[in-house]
């Protein structure tokens, strides 16, 4: 364990919560698209507005990032994790966009597991944030998210099979597969936000 002689700068703890429950506010939305009747442009422009909030978070960490002296921790495993939560964002963001602009009225095959898939995780790593503080408790926490990211795997070669079944016509198989991709790549986003973690907390220890 490092010992720093003086202070650190302790806001970045708060600007990783921050991001981490824009996450969670963006999974909720997402899981929106599954209610029968929903305004899906209305989804995804809430969507883009969390991810707006999310940029202007990731934002303020490079700002205070590049003009702090003493970090809790090093400034590269800094920067990677906030570009980590940012790049979840985007993710989801681009998912419901991908529905919205292509005028899916019936989500893919799937969906609905991997966006449920997708709030445990942002619920899983929003608990995490706090917990950079004294790295406890945390090994639970990317355990979890690369569980739940091999149970998404399953789900979206399933989902894959499905489309490629013969049930769906040529441009369908198009536009479904990018909204099933898309929700993939956020699930891959939010293991890849837990190994950064990791990588921190073995650090640290």
């Amino acid at each position: 364990m490092r010992f720093n002689l003086l202070p650190t700068d302790t806001a970045f703890y708060d600007l990783f919560g921050k991001s981490a429950n824009h996450l969670v506010d963006g999974a909720r939305l997402l899981a929106g698209l599954l209610d029968p009747g929903s305004d899906h442009a209305e989804v995804a422009a809430r969507v883009r507005e969390v991810e707006h909030r999310c940029d202007e978070v990731t934002h303020e960490t490079i700002r205070r990032l590049n003009s702090t002296f003493i970090t809790p921790f090093d400034r590269e495993d800094i920067y990677r994790l906030a570009g980590g939560l940012d790049d979840v964002m985007d993710d989801m963001e681009a998912a419901a966009d991908y529905v919205h602009l292509y005028a899916i009225a019936d989500l893919p095959p799937g969906a609905a597991e991997q966006i449920d898939l997708l709030g445990k995780a942002a619920d899983l790593t929003a608990a995490a944030m706090p917990r950079l503080r004294d790295m406890r408790g945390l090994d639970e926490y990317w355990i979890e998210v690369n569980r739940l990211e091999n149970l998404g795997d399953g789900i979206y070669r399933k989902s894959l099979a499905t489309l490629f079944s013969g049930a769906y016509d040529a441009l369908t198989v198009m536009r479904l597969r990018d909204v099933v991709e898309q929700l993939e790549a956020a699930l891959d986003s939010f293991e890849k936000v837990a190994n950064i973690v990791e990588q921190i907390a073995v650090k640290e220890s």
